[in-house]
């Protein structure tokens, strides 16, 4: 038996607009879940999903505890959450924040190493700290593929050069052409698909 594997998506400082040219590429049946992790101070509201839910096909909501992870759907972390998956489902945490962050691009990209192993797809946007870099690490050496967007095209290159650093083996792309790279990586034959535990 196999269940869908997984996208997940980090980012920081300039990411609405990277996020949003994303999914407004994607089709609206993309093959997999997708969960995106964006810093945003812990008092703001859920606007951000319904901001991406108007530009794209996919089906955008904030993520929820317990929710299950569907193909075509993003889960976008709360506000002031780690949001953390296992068994093919969404986790939600408010243990302490990770190197300042909560929702954590490393505590949520190392969730999705544990629980998908080779069927995991990381990808670190545009940010100011080096948040995400060892998630991703962890992504590729547990079987999975990472996506960095080049430096050049990201408004704050911080976070994809330590992306790059610390996986070198991780495709760089500039941000217009990661949606049509993320997905060719899905559709590929035998490829986002995970054994259940």
């Amino acid at each position: 038996m196999t269940t869908p594997g997984v996208v997940a998506i980090g980012t920081s400082w300039g990411g609405l607009s990277a996020l949003g040219r994303i999914l407004s590429s994607l089709p609206g049946d993309f093959r997999s879940p997708i969960i995106v992790v964006q810093h945003r101070s812990k008092d703001s509201d859920n606007l951000l999903a319904k901001l991406l839910q108007d530009i794209s096909d996919l089906k955008i909501h904030e993520a929820e505890d317990k929710d299950t992870l569907l193909p075509s759907h993003v889960y976008v972390a709360p506000a002031d959450y780690h949001l953390l998956v296992d068994a093919g489902e969404v986790s939600l945490t408010v243990d302490a924040p990770f190197r300042y962050s909560r929702p954590s691009i490393d505590v949520a990209f190392e969730s999705v190493a544990r629980s998908f192993g080779s069927a995991a797809i990381g990808v670190v946007l545009t940010g100011a700290n080096d948040d995400g870099a060892r998630g991703l690490a962890r992504i590729i050496a547990l079987g999975g593929q990472g996506i960095v967007e080049d430096p050049k095209t990201a408004e704050m290159p911080v976070m994809p050069e330590a992306a790059k650093r610390a996986s070198p083996s991780a495709e760089v792309l500039p941000l217009q052409d990661i949606p049509a790279r993320l997905v060719r990586m899905v559709n590929a034959p035998g490829q986002m698909k995970r054994k259940a535990g």
